[in-house]
């Protein structure tokens, strides 16, 4: 099986949350990494997403650490956009 990853960088103006997960993460950017794998068997080249992940970085004492939380793109992309709307 083939695989290749591609990473971006998403800016939260403010504090958030993201479904599945209980806690607030501080405004910033953070790094999305895409893993897809290659479809065989067709006439042409395609990919199936199989995750997207919200790569969350340590503070404090655990500043060394990052954490790979498994996300649904749909809901990331929400969360983006609710940030995008002036705050009230």
């Amino acid at each position: 099986m083939l695989t290749r990853s591609s990473s971006s960088i998403v800016t939260f103006p403010r504090p958030f949350t993201l479904s599945g997960y209980t806690d607030e993460l501080p405004a910033g950017d953070y790094e999305v990494q895409i893993e897809e794998e290659l479809l065989l068997g067709l006439s042409f080249v395609a990919y199936r997403r199989t995750g997207t992940y919200l790569v969350v970085r340590g503070t404090g004492r655990r500043a060394s650490r990052s954490e790979f939380r498994e996300v649904d793109q749909a809901q990331l992309d929400a969360a983006l956009d609710r940030h995008r709307q002036p705050s009230h």
